[in-house]
């Protein structure tokens, strides 16, 4: 496309030769791309923990993980940090594209809010398994886990977090701008943390459960 816009400027250049400006402006086309799930190789894979363990605490268990949120035209990508046991989300961001970064903030604003947890699980996407991302909770002393290869039920509260936001906030919108699917996300976020009962949680909101739970800090000697 860009290729005949430049054409239609005056510009004589070719399909190849676009493609390599781009790359090297950093420029790409916003679509749903397969297999963000693929680890890059050389990354290291770490064991799934949370197999037949009881979450029975906030805290406990954080989990993350990335999805596609569809617009009027395109796509922008969704990460969120859920707490497991009480399906709280504790942070998200909103991105254009997969870089980590964006999920490194997630990880580290939910760090700063909330403390930290004892295990943190993701899928084996090449974002999660880099040494960027894995260094973050190294430093925090967390252990990580990650799902099995394909087995989406391994983290199947974020994938039910998934599924709230699309047919409850994205599927009944065409957002016109990444600055409107933001917004517009953050208060189905907002709504869903503090308002929407769980049947699960014995019809709480993931805030009460979260909160009501918190162990209280002792108070010094």
């Amino acid at each position: 496309m860009l290729q005949h816009l430049l054409k239609r400027e005056g510009f004589e250049v070719g399909r190849l030769h676009v493609k390599t400006l781009m790359r090297k402006m950093g420029i790409e086309a916003i679509y749903r791309r397969p297999n963000t799930s693929k680890p890059e190789p050389g990354h290291k894979i770490f064991p799934y923990l949370l197999r037949k363990l009881p979450v029975t605490a906030p805290n406990q268990v954080w989990a993350m993980d990335i999805t596609y949120v569809p617009m009027a035209r395109g796509f922008v990508y969704l990460a969120a940090v859920v707490d497991w046991f009480s399906r709280r989300v504790l942070s998200w961001r909103v991105s254009i594209s997969l870089d980590t970064s964006f999920c490194i903030e997630a990880v580290e604003e939910a760090l700063a809010r909330h403390g930290k947890p004892a295990i943190f699980n993701t899928d084996q996407g090449s974002h999660f398994t880099s040494t960027a991302f894995t260094d973050v909770l190294k430093k925090a002393e967390i252990a990580i886990s990650m799902d099995g290869h394909g087995a989406w039920r391994d983290n199947v509260f974020v994938e039910r977090l998934w599924r709230s936001i699309k047919y409850e906030e994205v599927y009944l919108r065409a957002y016109d701008s990444v600055s409107e699917a933001r917004a517009s996300i953050g208060r189905y976020i907002a709504f869903y943390n503090a308002g929407r009962p769980h049947s699960s949680l014995d019809r709480q909101t993931p805030d009460e459960a979260y909160f009501n739970s918190l162990q209280p800090i002792p108070a010094a000697a």
